[in-house]
């Protein structure tokens, strides 16, 4: 019988997984293993400090429910959600770049007509948003689905606010003749993470803050391309190089210039003053070589 200790106990256990015939699932625990026990030896982890860590672990499960995922909130500022988000969505020229889901999209919007208010009478500086979905190489692609949700004046989404009965700040849309979408709502705000749980613990004890830059959701899909999700984040965000999830792209960036009445683009009446959103998408077609 082996004597395990500091020195031999690693191999020993990438050994016992030796016997598992998927290949995939081998590699990844063998390799889970490896990194586990070499960041153990790097820290000397102490015994209280791995008892902190099983009890951290636990607490941030504790917090998980429908409307909340305290361990993708963990993956997103230790920066693992954006790793593996890049790893994943290597993308062609023409392409938009993608970014992380987020906690607070809530499956399938219900499809609204094109120029709808999504505010639906909310406080906030008036915005038109307006925009087109493409092939990479610019074609337009008719019948796209365009869900798209965000966060209110005060930075809150519907899904924060116990009192709300219905879907505020996000829908559904879908792309004209030209690939074109467009509607109203108001201009974000930027907000912090939930911070309230471990995460926010961590944060603290860390010396990191918890904001998030003012920004659009939108998650686009078409028969025979790859769903784009992203964000459209506001230039001039103070919060833009130090986002607590790190998913900022520069090519993600856009303008939101005042305006001033009396209609907006679509002709209909506008009040005296609003913002202007202006993105253009383009999706990756389904197999298409990636850019490494």
């Amino acid at each position: 019988m082996l004597s395990f200790n500091e020195h031999n106990l690693s191999e020993e256990v990438v050994a016992r997984f030796d016997g598992c015939d998927n290949p995939r699932l081998k590699q990844i625990v063998q390799a889970l293993v490896r990194h586990s026990h070499a960041f153990v030896r790097e820290v000397e982890l102490t015994q209280d400090e791995w008892a902190f860590a099983i009890d951290y672990l636990t607490r941030t499960g504790h917090m998980c429910d429908d409307k909340r995922q305290e361990f993708i909130l963990l993956s997103d500022v230790m920066g693992v959600s954006m790793l593996v988000d890049a790893i994943n969505h290597r993308m062609p020229d023409g392409a938009t770049e993608t970014t992380v889901l987020g906690p607070f999209y809530l499956g399938e919007h219900r499809v609204t007509p094109h120029g709808a208010d999504i505010a639906a009478g909310l406080d906030g500086e008036p915005m038109y948003v307006e925009g087109k979905v493409s092939t990479a190489d610019g074609a337009p692609l008719a019948g796209a689905v365009i869900d798209i949700w965000h966060s209110d004046d005060d930075g809150f989404y519907d899904a924060q606010k116990s009192e709300a009965d219905e879907a505020s700040l996000r829908a559904r849309f879908i792309s004209d003749a030209a690939g074109r979408f467009h509607f109203k709502s108001i201009v974000p705000s930027s907000y912090p993470i939930p911070h309230d749980g471990p995460v926010g613990q961590l944060l603290e004890a860390t010396k990191r803050h918890p904001m998030r830059p003012a920004h659009v959701h939108f998650h686009v899909s078409a028969p025979g391309f790859e769903t784009l999700v992203t964000h459209v984040f506001i230039s001039g965000d103070p919060w833009l190089e130090s986002d607590a999830v790190f998913g900022v792209k520069e090519s993600l960036i856009a303008a939101l210039p005042g305006r001033e009445g009396p209609i907006f683009p679509d002709g209909s009446p506008s009040p005296d003053r609003w913002r202007h959103l202006k993105y253009d998408f383009g999706l990756k077609a389904v197999g298409r070589r990636a850019v490494a």
